[in-house]
């Protein structure tokens, strides 16, 4: 992960991990100016509280479509084509 793509992810999400936080410190006497201005920012936000020390939970795989139809009609279709056809 780069310092954009972390700054990215800690705006997105709104939580930087401790681990991520010891890399930028340990990395901070290689960045280029644009980078430690980025993580001065990401520091201010820190300290306003806008981004909270954490951890991020993996993306849960998608859901087969029959699973999410299933869930989000439990009549199922033949009761959507009956509604349809009381219409």
């Amino acid at each position: 992960m780069t310092t954009g793509e972390l700054f990215l992810e800690s705006l997105s999400s709104g939580v930087i991990t401790q681990a991520e936080i010891d890399w930028l410190l340990s990395q901070q006497d290689h960045f280029a100016r644009t980078e430690q201005a980025a993580m001065q920012r990401l520091g201010r936000l820190l300290d306003q509280g806008e981004i909270q020390v954490g951890c991020r939970v993996a993306p849960q795989p998608h859901l087969p479509l029959q699973a999410l139809n299933e869930w989000t009609d439990p009549l199922g279709p033949r009761h959507r084509s009956s509604l349809a056809l009381a219409a």
